[in-house]
């Protein structure tokens, strides 16, 4: 058996699967953002021990976790840094794999957590029937994974950063500083931030008020569902500037990379589905150089569990001798 964890913005998901990746057992928590890196680290300890329990089985006979985190993942060293979607300040290396391994008693293994997460899709879900593939996972921020001739690719280990192609110059500004970048349209922070600014200047919208009544303390992707269920002006209006920029952000990594399918998860791209996913399709297709022949669109098919199905899959077949942050 084995554990896998994935690291978001606003939640920890966390399951124990088979070696066929059935999942045996899982829990979700919150991100405990004002907590710090090392409250993150001892919180992905606790989701583990409660997916494990349900397993029934105890962390330390596992064969080994997997975290798939957002941020500069140093696999080898153990240690993610810049992961500023989870904690605001985490910006120096942060050793989450030395540390999970000494409060789990087995090895731990660390990757990107858009390039599990396009992993998993790819040898289990929507991506199976093809050999080349882009995920997008629409959450927090935006972040894309390769599958190039079947396997990952990663670049010089930063391949895959859709979110910050940029597609307007001198655009608006993107979490990560930069400005123009896809994430700055579409990132579900970056929304936020500009729900935040319209409201404050008047704009009417039951998007805090549905965050209010739901015990959150940031729009989360429930929120926004929820806000377009109600036919909420300023959701609409923000999804849609969110459509057009994925829209012409994917084009153009297509055009580059000419994959066969694209994958939408994250957050917000599985809550809001495949209406949403056809807008994001449709809004592509001025974009493409070959639109006779676009890529397949589909919405990731493992859902919520995905990246931490596609973190477990970091973890060997055959456990390594001892414990403690190993990577690959």
């Amino acid at each position: 058996m084995r554990g896998g964890i994935d690291l978001g913005g606003t939640k920890i998901q966390a399951v124990v699967v088979d070696r066929r990746s059935k999942v045996l057992g899982e829990h979700r928590m919150p991100t405990p953002k004002d907590a710090g890196p090392e409250g993150v680290v001892w919180a992905l300890a606790e989701a583990i021990r409660t997916a494990a329990e349900a397993a029934g089985v105890e962390p330390g006979a596992l064969d080994g976790v997997g975290v798939g985190s957002p941020g500069t993942v140093d696999a080898d060293a153990g240690t993610v840094a810049n992961a500023r979607n989870v904690v605001p300040t985490w910006e120096a290396p942060v050793p989450v794999g030395t540390g999970l391994a000494e409060e789990l008693g087995t090895a731990v293994h660390l990757g990107h957590d858009v390039r599990v997460g396009t992993m998993a899709e790819f040898r289990l879900g929507a991506g199976k029937p093809y050999r080349s593939l882009l995920g997008v996972f629409w959450g927090t921020g935006v972040g894309g994974g390769l599958v190039l001739d079947g396997k990952s690719w990663t670049g010089r280990h930063a391949a895959g950063e859709i979110g910050h192609m940029v597609i307007r110059r001198g655009g608006a500004r993107c979490p990560c500083g930069r400005k123009g970048c896809m994430e700055a349209y579409a990132g579900r922070a970056a929304m936020e931030h500009e729900a935040r600014r319209r409201h404050k200047d008047g704009h009417k919208t039951k998007l805090f008020e549905i965050m209010k009544d739901r015990d959150r303390t940031t729009l989360t992707s429930g929120v926004w569902a929820r806000a377009l269920d109600r036919g909420d002006d300023m959701a609409k209006d923000l999804i849609e500037r969110a459509i057009e920029a994925l829209g012409a952000g994917v084009a153009s990594a297509c055009n580059l990379l000419d994959v066969e399918a694209v994958v939408i998860g994250g957050g917000l791209g599985t809550r809001l589905g495949d209406e949403y996913a056809k807008r994001i399709e449709k809004a592509m297709l001025p974009h493409l150089f070959v639109d006779d022949n676009p890529p397949a669109v589909h919405v990731a098919a493992l859902g919520d569990l995905g990246g931490a199905i596609g973190a477990s899959l970091l973890v060997p077949a055959v456990r390594p001798a001892g414990s403690g942050a190993r990577g690959r």
